[in-house]
């Protein structure tokens, strides 16, 4: 017999209304009532029927996920980690990717599936700060400057280089260098603007940034500008890898002659040679306060601006002078 939301109320104590804005991920429900009542759904067995929901609320319990790319392992990350959030919330999710007809398209085209609205991601966001969003379509953006549009999610990017920075001049090095991100990355510049502020905020040199597009092959390139430095933050692991096979190359041995830090904290970045010191990104977090965000949005709140903070993970790739 299939178990109703009347029987979960019933089990957890409260009205069916309650358990409804549960169901729908409604931010307005206190958390230990949220708990109780999640509790109830587990013992049941009870499960939200999306066609249901549909034909109740008018919404398709289907949120969109706009990217430009998929390449970078910060994108697919964040692909996994908000596919999951939404699965959790019962929620389905669609993706489109922004191609040459411009994030219009891509935004026509989630509204021709229907979707109650969509979370922006990362290099995307940069073309939906230029055009008015459809009135129709709720959005959570992924790494913004603060727009009262919609709801901004973000990882604490200045913070986390500056945590980097501080560690290497902590380190005893003079100053630190930096293999930068691409221009116009709203992560590259809060990045860079994190290491500018620890060498400013310690009196210390600022080297003129290099700048890499996050892959590896970009960072090995942007290595060969920086020969003279003893410690170097790069903006991605994946540019780090780049760069630590530069220096293995220059003959340049890491952490001896130079130390290095990267950003993301990436699944292998412990397995690189030597183990690298990173900035963790909590990408779980960021999927989870999107989403919630996004569903807040379509139920009628209003438009919010959350920070998830970076955490500096030290490894082999960083010591002392």
């Amino acid at each position: 017999m299939r178990v109703s939301m009347a029987d979960v109320a019933e089990k957890a104590g409260v009205s069916a209304q309650t358990v409804s804005r549960v169901a729908n991920g409604s931010p307005r429900v206190d958390p230990a009532t949220r708990v109780r009542v999640e509790k109830a759904m587990a013992d049941l067995g009870y499960r939200m029927h999306r066609a249901a929901r549909a034909l109740r609320t008018g919404q398709t319990s289907t949120i969109g996920l706009v990217v430009s790319t998929l390449a970078s392992v910060g994108n697919s990350r964040m692909l996994q980690a908000i596919s999951e959030a939404a699965a959790e919330r019962e929620y389905a999710l669609a993706v489109v990717t922004v191609g040459e007809r411009g994030i219009r398209d891509a935004f026509a085209r989630l509204r021709s599936q229907g979707v109650d609205g969509a979370v922006v991601l990362n290099e995307a966001t940069e073309l939906a700060r230029d055009v008015e969003p459809p009135a129709d379509l709720h959005l959570v953006v992924v790494d913004s400057p603060p727009d009262a549009r919609f709801s901004i999610v973000q990882t604490d990017h200045a913070g986390g280089a500056r945590a980097a920075t501080a560690h290497l001049l902590g380190l005893g090095h003079r100053t630190v260098h930096h293999l930068a991100g691409p221009a116009g990355s709203f992560a590259a510049a809060e990045r860079e603007r994190g290491w500018r502020g620890a060498l400013l905020e310690a009196a210390a040199t600022v080297p003129a940034p290099v700048r890499g597009d996050w892959t590896s092959a970009s960072g090995h390139s942007a290595a060969a500008a920086l020969a003279g430095a003893t410690a170097i933050f790069v903006a991605n692991d994946q540019m780090a890898l780049g760069a630590l096979r530069a220096l293995a190359d220059a003959g340049r041995r890491v952490p001896d002659d130079v130390a290095v830090v990267g950003f993301d904290d990436i699944a292998d970045a412990a397995q690189f040679r030597p183990p690298l010191t990173t900035v963790r990104q909590d990408f779980d977090a960021l999927g989870r306060r999107a989403v919630a965000a996004l569903i807040a949005a379509i139920e009628g709140g209003q438009p919010i601006a959350e920070s998830v903070p970076a955490a500096l993970v030290v490894r082999e790739s960083s010591t002392a002078v």
